[in-house]
């Protein structure tokens, strides 16, 4: 029924970006209209950066028209099929990152990252532990104890099969002595379905991006166990995992693609107009508000570390039994 749906939506988005993209769009030097898939649902971490990218762009180019649409399903390898599509088309960006890669694997995709033009890295972002307020758990040993006593009792709401959220739950359970295998791991589209799963009370804990569950921590909806960078971050009261007695530590990434095929002015285009929106105040602002990680890279500098992040996410998810 899942794959029947993401079908549909895929489908629709066909036929939406085909009756209004490449048909009548321009390429970035011109002045037809940029658009920018979220291969995600609305309110994860692809969708608020794309969102993100779209007004810092009209500050830094004022003329420029944007628009972000939401291409579900699948890890974002749905988008990515779509955008596989799209072949040479100079006004399309789509935003990605470490959770694609993973699902890439996951998903047996037939489109890779390979048929894309990398055009940046923008950000990295460490991953916060949540659980309900009400929550027995109170500290990652407490969680490691129930772990223990049945993996399978302890629902984890995250991303997408394979992503980053799920990597981290696997390397602490192993980290744990818990089988990476056995743990009840409940991946969701974007981070709003997985928040709702915590706010209801019907997932033990989350894991996603520190920018999707702060808000929600500090006013005391949400309790964080952990989070998993190397020392504590600011305005967040939360412990390190490694604090906590995992020796873990991890951070996601997001970047933008385009189409492959492209010719080298729209490559250019669309690099020189990324570079501007990072170099606007709104990007600065958003970057800071959202606690995320400055790691811009362009060109072939990104590329290679496209092809270094496949070849060791591709290891870690085939160490943790993530795919066959």
């Amino acid at each position: 029924m899942r794959l029947r749906i993401f079908a549909a939506v895929a489908a629709l988005s066909v036929a939406t970006l085909s009756a209004c993209g490449n048909s009548g769009g321009t390429s970035a030097s011109g002045s037809g209209t940029l658009k920018i898939m979220a291969p995600a649902n609305a309110g994860g971490g692809w969708d608020q950066t794309s969102r993100t990218a779209e007004q810092a762009i009209k500050q830094a180019d004022p003329s420029r028209k944007v628009e972000v649409y939401n291409v579900p399903g699948a890890g974002g390898t749905i988008g990515l099929a779509q955008l596989a599509g799209e072949k040479g088309n100079g006004s399309l960006l789509m935003t990605m990152g470490l959770v694609m890669v993973g699902a890439i694997e996951q998903n047996k995709s037939k489109v890779t990252l390979s048929d894309t033009t990398p055009i940046a890295k923008l950000t990295e972002e460490y991953e916060i532990i949540v659980v309900p307020a009400e929550s027995k758990l109170k500290t990652v040993a407490d969680l490691v104890a129930a772990w223990k006593a049945d993996p399978k009792t302890v629902s984890i709401a995250g991303g997408s099969a394979g992503g980053t959220d799920h990597i981290l739950a696997g390397l602490m359970a192993k980290a744990a002595g818990v089988d990476p295998k056995q743990i009840n791991y409940v991946a969701n589209s974007g981070g709003g379905e997985a928040l709702n799963l915590l706010l209801g009370n019907k997932a033990t804990i989350g894991i996603s991006g520190v920018g999707e569950f702060a808000e929600q921590v500090k006013a005391g909806k949400l309790r964080a166990l952990a989070v998993s960078s190397p020392q504590r971050l600011p305005d967040l009261d939360a412990p390190t995992i490694k604090e906590g007695g995992l020796d873990v530590e991890i951070a996601n990434w997001r970047g933008m693609v385009a189409p492959g095929g492209l010719s080298d002015a729209d490559k250019k285009a669309l690099t020189d107009l990324v570079t501007k929106m990072h170099a606007s105040q709104a990007w600065k602002d958003a970057v800071a508000k959202n606690g995320w990680i400055d790691s811009f890279q362009t060109g072939d500098q990104f590329a290679t570390y496209l092809n270094s992040e496949q070849t060791r996410v591709k290891s870690i998810i085939a160490e943790m039994g993530l795919v066959s």
